[in-house]
Formats: structure tokens, C-alpha cells, sequence
């Protein structure tokens, strides 16, 4: 019960910096978009996670799908292709994430 208690905490603490971070970062526009995108992906994941909605068989299926993406995106990796690559990085870096720290709390 606690370990579950500990990782929807966790949860709920990263979402509440990434909040953060998005905030500044539309607030300051230009090239801190890049930021924006890579963190606001991460939102929705965090969220579900603090509310103890995180299944980690689903979550490794996304990430092999998301790794996928990122693949076919690199074949042919264009300057116009950054805000893609931001926005699947994110989302590998917080599913990665969860997982890592789900285990943890087993």
C-alpha cells in the first residue's frame, strides 16, 4: 500500500514540475517552444500515474511503439522534424520513467 502511496506521490510531484516548466516556457515563447513541447507530452502521463491509473504492461507496449517512431523519424530527420522529435522524446523519457520508478515501488 505505501510503495503504491510512494509512486502516485512521485507521480504527482514530476507532473507539478513539468507544470512548471511548461508555464515558463510559453510564457517566454521562441526557442524555449521546444521546451513546451518536449514537457507538455508528459502531462497526461503523470496525471494518470498520480491517480493510480499507471499499467506498466501498457506502458511497455507504448514504449516499444514510441521507440518505433522515433526510428522512422531519424531515417529522414529534417530541422522542420524538431518539434516531432520533442515531443516523442518526451514521451519515451516519461514512460521510460514510470516504468523505471513502478518497478522500484514493487
Amino acid at each position: 500500500e505505501n510503495k503504491g502511496n510512494e509512486f502516485t506521490e512521485f507521480a504527482q510531484k514530476r507532473h507539478d514540475g513539468a507544470s512548471d516548466i511548461v508555464e515558463r516556457a510559453q510564457k517566454k515563447g521562441g526557442t524555449a517552444m521546444l521546451t513546451y513541447h518536449h514537457f507538455v507530452v508528459k502531462l497526461p502521463y503523470y496525471k494518470k500515474a498520480a491517480a493510480g491509473k499507471f499499467d506498466q504492461t501498457k506502458a511497455k507496449a507504448e514504449l516499444k511503439v514510441l521507440t518505433s517512431e522515433l526510428a522512422q523519424l531519424l531515417k529522414t530527420f529534417e530541422p522542420k522534424d524538431q518539434i516531432p522529435f520533442q515531443k516523442i522524446m518526451g514521451k519515451i523519457e516519461v514512460v521510460g520513467e514510470l516504468i523505471i520508478r513502478s518497478t522500484q515501488n514493487q
